[in-house]
């Protein structure tokens, strides 16, 4: 008998150990094969993804809280193909642009919060909030305030993987062994009632102490140092975490009383996630920039923007007469296929009220998780807003007593969610599990998330 010619030619899985660095992989479990398989995805419609197997998942975190219109959108494929049959690149140096770009960026100052006033496309949150901190910098150079340049975020805040907006990054896991962080970065303390509040101290309170802390390390660094200060309006990566009451309310006088700029990095937050179309909407947040990504093109192409506000801009307009052209930009900066397919998502977005579906559905979510799961007895909290949730997982709910980190509860829950036709995320900086699935998702389907979960809590811890 021949041979079989096949025999040896190494799977896809095979080839993919062999030849992919993957993003936030124990990279020789994976390689060794000691992970298991990879999980390839093939396929998608709505909010489920099927993987190679013809295996088919309810995705509750919208790949990575991005998908928001959801999968199979073939009007978004369409914008891009004539796009790129059309013009399918140009720069925008030296005031070169295109139509798609031109127009998607007046849709997003629509958008956006009043007082915002330009938008520079990236490709991602990290170049977006890289774009940021050049801005502030370039603008206190141009109000001769050469000191003014550290920026201030806060511990679990999550701002990028790059080498600044990881350092801006206030998660561990990204400054080990990389040497993070680098620059003028400062953190402060991260807004968790839960853990962070004093024994009876309401959460009115707690928002007064994390702003009076604020102001104290304002004044220990020197107000003159102090340029800006850059936060999510919900952590997101750093364990889904909605302010306590009075937080933004009580921050943002100090910000002014400093003249540091704000920064809202609504990377996850923005486009409808929470129920309003910003994060800053919701919470009442006035940002001099604003930082946006995922949601933008619901993930579709790559594509991001730093947006300015307008006593930002005219600063910056200043600036050409000290210093010429601006000079910041990437090759794909405003790539018109890009800018295409975030028109059409946000055609989507608007033409099915998704925005008003997230508040409603979102809603019930919360409603669904706290009914199903608050009362466990290893469940610490229960959070979230709109369709951004999270349940944490406690060894003892009475003391906050902390699972072991060997115990890899986290890790366990959401594999066994996985078992069960389910993706959640499992959060670092706890046992933590997550949810953002896309703003297209059903009560029905929200029931699915709930109960799955539930059977996947019982099956892991009782």
């Amino acid at each position: 008998m021949s041979p079989n010619p096949l025999a040896n030619t190494p799977s896809l899985e095979d080839l993919d150990r062999r030849h992919m660095l993957h993003a936030f992989t124990h990279l020789a479990d994976f390689a060794s094969g000691a992970m298991g398989e990879p999980r390839i995805m093939v396929g998608g419609d709505g909010c489920h993804v099927v993987d190679r197997k013809g295996r088919r998942y309810l995705d509750g975190f919208a790949g990575l809280y991005c998908v928001n219109v959801g999968y199979g959108r073939t009007e978004i494929a369409d914008a891009i193909a004539r796009q790129a049959h059309g013009l399918s690149y140009y720069h925008a140096y030296a005031g070169h642009s295109s139509e798609p770009a031109i127009l998607l960026a007046e849709r997003v100052i629509e958008w956006a919060p009043a007082g915002m006033s330009r938008v520079y496309f990236g490709l991602s949150g990290s170049d977006a909030n890289e774009t940021q901190a050049k801005i502030v910098w370039y603008y206190n150079n141009v109000l001769g305030r050469p000191a003014k340049k550290k920026i201030i975020s806060r511990h679990r805040g999550y701002h990028g993987g790059t080498v600044f907006a990881g350092s801006l990054t206030g998660l561990p896991v990204f400054h080990t062994a990389f040497d993070l962080p680098l620059g003028p970065v400062r953190h402060t303390r991260n807004p968790h009632h839960y853990w962070e509040g004093a024994d009876g101290e309401s959460e009115e309170a707690f928002s007064r102490r994390c702003a009076d802390e604020l102001e104290a390390l304002i004044q220990a660094e020197g107000p003159e140092t102090v340029a800006a200060f850059i936060a999510e309006p919900v952590l997101g990566t750093g364990g889904i975490i909605p302010p306590p009451a009075g937080y933004w309310a009580a921050i943002q006088p100090v910000l002014r009383r400093h003249d540091l700029l704000l920064i809202a990095d609504e990377v996850v937050c923005g486009f409808g996630r929470l129920g309003t179309r910003f994060g800053c909407d919701r919470y009442g947040i006035q940002p001099d920039l604003l930082t946006i990504a995922k949601g933008l093109t619901s993930a579709y192409l790559p594509l991001s923007g730093a947006i300015v506000g307008e006593r930002v801009w005219r600063v910056l307009e200043e600036g050409s007469a000290k210093y010429g052209p601006f000079g910041h930009g990437y090759t794909y900066s405003a790539h018109p296929v890009c800018a295409a397919a975030a028109l059409a998502n946000l055609d989507i977005l608007e033409r099915e009220k998704l925005t008003e579906n997230a508040a409603s559905t979102g809603a019930y979510l919360q409603d669904r998780l706290r009914d199903r799961l608050a009362g466990h007895a290893h469940v610490g909290e229960v959070r979230g807003e709109g369709l951004l949730a999270a349940v944490e997982f406690v060894a003892d709910r009475k003391t906050k007593r902390r699972f072991e980190t060997a115990d890899k509860v986290g890790a366990r829950l959401a594999a066994a969610c996985v078992e069960r036709g389910l993706i959640a995320r499992a959060m670092p900086h706890g046992d933590i599990l997550g949810f953002a699935p896309p703003l297209v998702i059903t009560k029905a389907e929200i029931d699915q998330l709930v109960d799955t979960t539930a059977a996947a809590v019982a099956a892991v811890l009782g």
